[in-house]
């Protein structure tokens, strides 16, 4: 998709709550030696980019009639309604490198051979480095054939083969382990109470 764009005049709060009101978002887009711009959006096309996109995906603008190449740096959502007050890009060159954090996928999450288990994902995205035409949305691992006591690392990655990626993770670093259910042990119902109310033979005695 594209998402449109417009120049926006509109500043200060209540000039801005105007827009929100008309399901219009402010927004700023940012680039490299170049002063911010302020722009705004249709709420549901500002959505739908992001939904089809996220923070790591380069997708394009139309501003002011140019087509340009971004990417989502934030997206400001209000703490308690379905909203979004404002967002801000990043203007992507791509003739240079930038550096991006994106998501961990563990595929097959559903599909593990050995059950009863439990896959534990302690790592969800790392920070790479690369030209915008080589950049990943995502970084994937199969873990479907993993055994009780694994461990999945960055280096086990697709990304960590890719020569054009530059990772800024340790490759040793645990991305998910495979781990036995833990079982909760429960004291037997009304064991508590039953101690605590029935008196011992000394107890008796003493009386």
């Amino acid at each position: 998709m594209i998402l449109n764009l417009k120049n926006r005049s509109e500043k200060g709060k209540n000039q801005v709550d105007k827009l929100r009101a008309e399901q219009i978002v402010p927004g700023v887009i940012y680039s490299k030696g170049n002063e911010a711009k302020t722009v705004s959006a249709v709420e549901k096309d500002l959505l739908k980019a992001y939904q089809e996109n996220g923070t790591s995906s380069i997708f394009k603008i139309d501003f002011e009639g140019t087509s340009q190449q971004v990417l989502i740096k934030e997206l400001q959502m209000h703490p308690f309604k379905n909203q979004i007050l404002h967002f801000d890009l990043y203007l992507i060159d791509m003739s240079e490198k930038i550096k991006v954090n994106i998501p961990v996928v563990l595929e097959g999450r559903d599909e593990i051979k050995v059950q009863p288990s439990v896959l534990l994902q302690v790592v969800n995205e790392i920070e790479v480095e690369c030209l915008p035409a080589d950049l990943p949305a995502e970084t994937v691992v199969n873990v479907v054939d993993m055994q009780i006591g694994d461990s999945i690392l960055v280096k086990d990655l697709d990304v960590a083969n890719n020569s054009k990626i530059e990772i800024f993770v340790d490759l040793e670093e645990t991305i998910a382990t495979l781990q036995e259910p833990q079982e909760e042990v429960l004291p037997e119902e009304g064991s508590e109470e039953k101690s605590a109310e029935v008196p011992t033979v000394s107890e008796t005695e003493a009386e």
